[in-house]
């Protein structure tokens, strides 16, 4: 299907914005990979609450990857994001805005433009999530969209960006991917309140949970990335510097996940957060043996999935640096 088609198709589902209109697994499934496989991991209510606020940094991500769009057009659908995210009925409000956005498609992926096409069932699904996970998924998706416009300014016209230095990488990885962990870990907190005890260590690794991961896709899709304008892997640095960088938010990261199991997590939350790391390090040992673009292969994933599958049912304690 054409990316024009698959605009036409849509159009249908602008105006759906009832609770169950739309197939949460499966638009995961047509926008991630690794999330897609580790979401369904978690229990209710939690895998609801993070299936969406995944969907709705996956429509932030789209904007500020708009290749197809000027630094202005992205900026602008950003900020319209995050108005429409802290303002009232966000559904009913964003059917216009999606007509618009999709006018001039922002990207060529399908899946990408099915989920955009989808947005006002996807803010409708927002309004019919309890408090206080309806509170935390609209507070952090409205931070990351405004930090995200605040990254698309700084490149050029053309939306070129490049980044100068590490504290520019860390920034960057924070606001795309450090209040994931944020938002990960108040979703936790409330579901599960055994989890209190251990909020201090939780709090303290929270962001380098999502950074480490962001640090490896940036290492994985650095030549896509270049080729696209956006040059995330500062030229002064090397990538020996940004490998460590990575190992040290991954060990924090580790950390996160035997908090979690002391305060006696369910065990969906220990293989959600468990599966991310473990991917995360083996895609950073191939990467460090390889180079850009190195993937772990599907074997890999059922192998790594299995073995993390046995020690959760074994009770056991974690060894998360043994399995990858």
């Amino acid at each position: 299907m054409t990316v024009v088609s698959l605009i036409e198709v849509t159009w249908r589902t602008l105006a759906c914005t009832r609770r169950g209109v739309i197939d949460l697994d499966d638009l995961l499934a047509k926008t991630s990979r690794t999330f897609a496989l580790a979401i369904p991991l978690l229990p209710e209510p939690t895998r609801r609450s993070v299936s969406i606020a995944y969907l709705l940094f996956r429509i932030a991500d789209t904007f500020e990857d708009a290749t197809a769009w000027s630094r202005a057009d992205r900026i602008t659908a950003l900020r319209e994001l995050a108005a429409l995210l802290d303002g009232p009925n966000p559904s009913a409000q964003s059917v216009s805005l999606t007509q618009r956005w999709l006018a001039t498609p922002p990207v060529t992926q399908a899946g990408y433009l099915e989920l955009l096409s989808k947005t006002p069932a996807v803010l409708a699904e927002v309004e019919a999530t309890p408090e206080p996970a309806r509170r935390i998924l609209l507070r952090h998706a409205v931070r990351t969209a405004e930090g995200m416009a605040a990254v698309v300014a700084r490149g050029d016209e053309r939306g070129n960006l490049r980044l100068g230095s590490v504290k520019d990488l860390k920034d960057y990885c924070y606001i795309v991917a450090g209040i994931v962990g944020e938002l990960l870990t108040d979703v936790f907190l409330a579901d599960a309140p055994s989890l209190d005890a251990e909020r201090a260590v939780l709090t303290r690794t929270m962001a380098a949970f999502g950074e480490g991961l962001q640090l490896v896709n940036i290492l994985k899709d650095a030549s896509d990335d270049a080729r696209d304008g956006r040059v995330y892997l500062p030229a002064a640095t090397s990538r020996a510097d940004v490998f460590a960088l990575a190992r040290a938010d991954l060990d924090a990261a580790a950390e996160y996940v035997a908090a979690l199991q002391r305060g006696r997590a369910p065990r969906g939350f220990l293989g959600f957060t468990g599966l991310s790391l473990v991917l995360a390090r083996a895609s950073l040992a191939r990467l460090e043996q390889h180079g850009p673009g190195a993937k772990v292969s599907r074997d890999d994933v059922a192998r790594l999935f299995g073995a993390l599958q046995q020690d959760l049912e074994s009770g056991a304690q974690l060894d998360l640096r043994a399995l990858a």
